[in-house]
């Protein structure tokens, strides 16, 4: 996990070095309910709500939920937070 912050925003990144998340699904894990469900991949039990309360919570705050992945080399989540303004 990194920390860091600008003059307006904090970033938090975590690694993830699972099989990554392929192109087709980076938007769609944000989703309920989502499950990336291919043939490539076993399916991991869930409900597929982790990442879509993450990003809720975040967007409540102003802020933004991405990642950033390689197929097979794992995923980095990163988001933002607006810091108060003084």
């Amino acid at each position: 996990m990194c920390v860091s912050k600008d003059q307006k925003n904090v970033m938090v990144s975590v690694q993830d070095f699972g099989i990554g998340i392929g192109e087709a699904h980076q938007q769609k894990i944000f989703e309920r309910f989502y499950q990336v469900n291919s043939e490539d991949e076993k399916p991991f039990s869930g409900l597929g709500i982790g990442l879509y309360i993450a990003n809720e919570i975040i967007q409540r705050h102003h802020g933004r939920l991405w990642v950033e992945n390689t197929k097979r080399e794992g995923a980095m989540f990163k988001f933002t937070l607006p810091l108060p303004e003084a």
